[in-house]
Order: structure tokens, then sequence, then C-alpha cells
């Protein structure tokens, strides 16, 4: 049965004043957590205190059930600070939705603590064997990000059942496990983004009861706007909103670094030539360009959402795009003020080469690929495509 709620107020100002609060944390602590490839302690329990982190459940649990564009924009905000840190928020607010497709039980189990944090990986990377109660789930999924500091942890999963769809194709679900069932696998030794902690995770033989399995395939269990907001295109923008976040900190950087720095053979500083001034404007202009169409799409989508209709196929497009775009324009502008930061950035003291790296890490995400330029643009020229996770 679909519970309806009415549009929540999210009070969209404590959590933005939050979110500024974080990215000045994150940013003074952005070393030690690319050191130790997690959020810091004390960030988690900011982040914990803020709300941010579940943002996206139901009011019902005493959450925001805040509309995509506060979240995101939250997102990218913290990632300004830090990309790690930005991109553990749109991983931890994007799992917080999945518990409005869960059963009343479950999603007061998973999300229902007001300092509770969820990870997940949607891809059906185990089994579930039904049994009496629940399933038995078992396998193995990668790139977990913020799985060491999330209470839960959303797994895709094939569903063992003997009978598929009636396509005949696999049962897909996921289910809800408490992160301490659960085998972390210290693997993500990377270039960039390495503060996310995006593990393997393994589940061996773990017992979900049935208040924690869910269908996105079937829909939420709560009828509100936040939920008819298409889900896959959600998580496509906040892989978008930290990579925002991330390339408006470099200009940030840049800007810090031109300031003082001389230039090779003269006494003018590197805000002196005109290159760079020129570079700085084109790349400007290149953000604001993205981020405009960014939260352009994300309101035509919203508003359709909000009259209760299905959000259109185009609507759903326009999402990809934005996103896909955003996050390779962003990437970009980072490349471009890396390379006007000349040979000091080099050094791995610099936060230029870092966010070089965590920008080019960002578009190896599948959302954001150069693969969903091919999907959308079948869309655009009509032809046939699968639009099931659009």
């Amino acid at each position: 049965m679909t519970r309806t709620l009415p549009a929540a107020d999210p009070k969209p100002g404590s959590l933005q004043q939050a979110a500024d609060r974080i990215r000045l944390q994150a940013k003074a602590a952005a070393a030690d957590i690319e050191r130790g490839r997690q959020l810091t302690p004390e960030l988690v329990d900011a982040l914990r205190d803020s709300g941010l982190m579940r943002c996206g459940a139901p009011e019902t649990l005493g959450a925001a059930q805040a509309p995509p564009a506060v979240s995101l924009e939250c997102a990218e905000t913290i990632a300004r600070g830090d990309a790690a840190t930005g991109w553990c928020v749109s991983i931890a607010l994007t799992s917080s939705l999945l518990a409005a497709y869960l059963p009343a039980e479950g999603a007061a189990e998973t999300l229902g603590d007001p300092r509770s944090i969820a990870a997940g990986v949607w891809a059906p990377r185990a089994t579930a064997r039904p049994v009496d109660g629940g399933v038995i789930v078992s396998g193995r999924w990668s790139f977990c990000s913020g799985v060491t500091h999330a209470d839960y942890f959303f797994g895709g999963c094939v569903l063992a059942d003997g009978r598929g769809d009636k396509d005949g194709a696999p049962t897909l679900r996921a289910v809800a496990i408490p992160t301490e069932q659960l085998r972390i696998l210290d693997t993500w030794h990377t270039s960039g983004l390495r503060g996310t902690g995006s593990h393997d995770t393994v589940a061996e033989d773990v017992f979900v009861p049935a208040h924690r399995v869910l269908s996105l395939a079937d829909g939420p269990l709560i009828d509100a706007p936040l939920y008819r907001f298409p889900i896959y295109g959600y998580f496509a923008l906040s892989i978008a909103a930290a990579a925002l976040g991330n390339a408006r900190g470099a200009i940030d950087d840049l800007l810090d670094l031109a300031g003082h720095k001389a230039t090779t053979g003269s006494r003018k500083t590197l805000a002196e030539k005109p290159t760079t001034q020129a570079a700085v404007g084109q790349a400007e202009a290149a953000l604001r360009a993205a981020r405009a169409f960014f939260y352009s799409a994300i309101d035509d989508a919203w508003q359709a959402a909000k009259t209760g209709d299905t959000v259109s196929l185009g609507l759903r497009t326009g999402l990809r795009l934005a996103g896909a775009h955003a996050a390779r324009t962003s990437a970009e502008v980072v490349r471009t003020m890396y390379d006007l930061g000349g040979g000091s950035v080099v050094y791995e003291s610099s936060p230029l080469q870092r966010r070089l790296r965590d920008a080019t890490t960002a578009t190896a995400h599948l959302q954001v690929s150069p693969a969903m330029w091919e999907t959308t643009g079948r869309i655009l020229l009509g032809l046939p495509a699968n639009v099931a996770q659009l």
C-alpha cells in the first residue's frame, strides 16, 4: 500500500547553513581525509548532527525530506571545501531516499535514528535467496563510498527465486544490511577521491528480514513529490553536484595562488598575466553555464513531480544531460586551473593537484561517463533506447 505524504517543509536555510559550516571544516581537514582515506571522526560527527546525511528520508522519520535542489546544493557546497566529503554527502543523501521504498518498520530501523547514515551500491552484485521471513544474502560490491562511516548499507541483489520477471529477466531487489554484519575489504587505493573510503564490501550468508528488502522497479511506498522525482536521475545528479563543488573549489584555489605567485622571469603575479585572466574568465563562464543548466533541469523535473504526474521521458533525459555535462565540464575547469598553477601545483601539498585527481576520478563514474551521451543521443534522435534506469 502506498502511503501519501504532503510536500515537506525542509527548512532549507538550516541545511544550507550547516553545509557552509561543514565546508570550512572539510577544507581544513582535507589533507588528513586524503591520508586516512576516510572522513575524520570529527567531520562525521558534524555531518550526523547536521541532518544532511539523511535529508532524503521521509519527514515521518524526523528527516528533512528536502527537495532535490536543496540537498544537492548542500553537497555541492561541501565539495567546494573537499570533494571527497561532498561525494560522501551525495551518496548518503541519495541512499536515504530508499527509506521511502521500505515498509514503515524497515524505514524506521535503517534511518529512524537522527544520526543514522546509509551508503549503498544498487547494482545487483549479490544473490538473495528467499527463506522464511526474509532472504539470505551473499555477494561482493565494489565502489562502496562512505561505507566506513555508514550504519546501514543498501546492496543490489538478484533474487534467486527461480522465476524472474514477466520477461524472464532476473528479479532485482535491494537489501538494507547493518554494516557491522558486512566485511569491508581495504581495496580503495586510488588516484583520486581517496577520502571517500570506497572499499569493496562483502556479505556472507547474511539474513535480511523482509521489512528491509525493497524493489526500486516497483517504486516507492510513499507518494510525495520527492519520491516521484526520478531516483536514478537523482543519483547521477548527486555525482555531478560533488563535481561542481570541486570545480568551484579549484577556482578558489587558483585565485588564492594567482594573487601572490610571481611568474618565472617576471615581477608580475600570475593574476596579472593576460593569459591567466582570459582562462579564468572562460572557466568561470563554463562553470556558471553548466551549473545553470544543472539546476534548471532539476527545477523542471521537480515542478512536474509536484503536480503528481509521472516525470516525462523528456525531463528525465534533461536530468541525465545536465548531470553528465556538469561533471565533465567541471573536470575541464579543474584541468584549466591546474595548468594555470604551473610547476608549484605538482606537489602533493598543493590542493590543485588533489582537485585534479578528484575531478578525473569523478568522471569515471558510470552515471556521468561518456556512455551517457550515447543513451541521451539515441533518445533525442528518436531511436530505441533502454530507459528503465533513466
